[in-house]
C-alpha cells in the first residue's frame, strides 16, 4: 500500500534535516563559482563532475552547457523533469564570497538559484536515505540561460533532446510555498531610429532621431493594458545622440512586454510594431528587433500537478502561494506539458549583492520537493498502467 502524503512528509522532512548541512556547503560551494548568463561554463563543468563523482555515469552534456541525469523509476511512464538554472544575473567580477551568520546565508546568488541547484543535486541523497524509489524515472536538469536576455534557451534545448516527459518542476531558492503555475510570457524589443542627422543650427529641420523616438515611447506609454489577463509594457533602456549641438542620427530603446496570456501578448506586440511602423517618414527609418521571447500559459489550479505541490506544502504546515512568473517552467507550460515552479526557503533581495537565504526553512523545501515529486511520479506509473491496460 502507498505512504500518504503526511507519512511521506514526516519520514522525508526528519531525513532533509539530517542533509540540511551537506545541502548549505554544496551552495557556497555553487554560489562561489562565477555564473553570468552566457558564461555559465565553470559551473556547468564543477557541477559535472560533482555528478560524476557520485557515480552518474550518464550525464548528458549539450554544447551550451546544459547538463542532465536521469534517476531510474521501478516502472514505466513518462518521467517527471526538474530543473534548476546554473546562471545569475551578476556580471564577472562580482564578488561572490559568501558569508554564514547563524541561520542565514548572505551572497550574490545564493537563493537564485545556487540553493536550487544544491538541493535538486542532492535529492537522489534525499532518496536513498528514505530508501524510496520514484514510480518513474526523474530527469534532473542543470539548464543555462534562464535569467536576463537568455531566453530560456537551455531549458528549450532540454526539452528539444529530451522526450517523453509527463510533468515538469522549476527549482527556485527563494519563495518556499509558492506554486507557480501561470507563465508570464514576454518579448524583449530593441526598437532602432536613424535619421539624417547634422547640425543643430545649420540643419535645422532634419528630423532628429531622438525626437522621434521620444514620441514613438510617448504612444506607447498611451496603450491600454489590461489587468486580466495582466499585460505590462515598459521601457528600460533609452540611448542615443551625438552632442547637445547634433541632430541625433541614431537612437534607440528596449521594450519589455509581458502577459501571461499569449493571444494579449501577440496582441500587444502587434500595436508596438504598429507605431513603429508609423513613425518611419519623412528621411526617418524604424526596426523593432527581437531580443528576447519567452511563452506565455497557465496550468489551471484544479490540475493535479497543483493539487500534489498544495497537498505537500499543507501537510508541512504551509499554505500555498498561487503566483505568475517567468521561469524555466515556461517551456514545458507553453508545450502542453504539466508544470509548476517551487521555492526552497525565505530570504530577500534576490538579483541583489546583499541578498540572503534563511537556513532552517530548507528542510521543509526540500521535503515538499521530494514528495511532490514522488507523487507525481505515482500518478504517470498511475497513467501509464491505465494506457496498457486498453491496449
Amino acid at each position: 500500500m502507498a505512504e500518504s502524503t503526511a507519512e511521506r512528509v514526516a519520514t522525508a522532512l526528519e531525513a532533509a534535516r539530517g542533509l540540511l548541512p551537506d545541502v548549505v556547503d554544496l551552495t557556497i560551494q555553487l554560489a562561489q563559482i562565477p555564473a553570468p548568463t552566457g558564461v555559465e561554463g565553470e559551473r556547468s563543468r564543477f557541477v559535472a563532475r560533482w555528478l560524476r563523482e557520485r557515480g552518474f555515469t550518464d550525464v548528458w552534456e549539450d554544447t551550451l552547457g546544459d547538463l542532465t541525469v536521469r534517476v531510474p523509476g521501478t516502472g514505466p511512464g513518462e518521467a517527471v523533469l526538474i530543473a534548476a538554472h546554473l546562471d545569475t544575473v551578476f556580471p564577472a567580477g562580482t564578488d561572490l564570497t559568501v558569508r554564514r551568520s547563524e541561520s542565514r546565508l548572505h551572497g550574490p546568488g545564493v537563493g537564485d538559484n545556487s540553493l536550487g541547484v544544491a538541493t535538486m543535486l542532492l535529492l537522489p541523497e534525499l532518496l536513498d536515505r528514505i530508501e524510496v524509489r520514484p514510480a518513474v524515472d526523474v530527469v534532473l536538469a542543470l539548464t543555462v540561460g534562464e535569467e536576463g536576455l537568455g531566453n530560456l534557451r537551455g531549458m528549450r534545448s532540454v526539452f528539444e533532446t529530451h522526450q517523453g516527459i509527463g510533468a515538469a518542476i522549476a527549482l527556485e531558492g527563494h519563495n518556499l510555498g509558492r506554486v507557480t503555475h501561470m507563465a508570464v510570457g514576454s518579448r524583449r524589443l530593441k526598437i532602432v531610429v536613424t535619421g539624417p542627422g547634422g547640425h543643430s543650427w545649420g540643419a535645422f529641420g532634419q528630423p532628429s532621431a531622438i525626437h522621434v523616438l521620444a514620441k514613438i515611447v510617448a504612444e506607447l506609454d498611451a496603450l491600454p493594458l489590461t489587468e486580466s489577463p495582466k499585460t505590462t509594457l515598459n521601457v528600460g533602456l533609452i540611448e542615443g545622440g551625438v552632442s547637445v549641438n547634433t541632430i541625433a542620427p541614431a537612437a534607440s530603446c528596449v521594450v519589455d512586454l509581458r502577459s501571461t496570456d499569449e493571444a494579449a501578448l501577440a496582441r500587444l506586440v502587434g500595436r508596438v510594431d504598429g507605431i513603429v511602423r508609423a513613425a518611419a517618414r519623412g528621411g526617418v527609418s524604424t526596426e523593432s528587433i527581437v531580443l528576447g521571447d519567452r511563452p506565455a500559459g497557465t496550468v489551471a489550479r484544479r490540475s493535479r500537478i497543483v493539487q500534489i505541490a498544495t497537498e505537500a506544502l499543507r501537510s508541512l504546515g504551509h499554505d500555498a502561494v498561487f503566483d505568475a512568473s517567468s521561469t524555466d517552467a515556461n517551456i514545458p507550460i507553453s508545450l502542453g506539458i504539466p508544470a509548476i515552479c517551487l521555492g526552497i526557503t525565505n530570504g530577500e533581495n534576490a538579483h541583489r549583492e546583499d541578498e540572503y537565504i534563511d537556513i532552517p526553512p530548507v528542510a521543509a523545501g526540500m521535503t515538499q520537493l521530494l514528495v511532490t515529486t514522488l507523487n507525481l511520479a505515482d500518478d504517470l506509473a498511475a497513467a501509464s498502467s491505465a494506457t496498457l491496460g486498453t491496449r
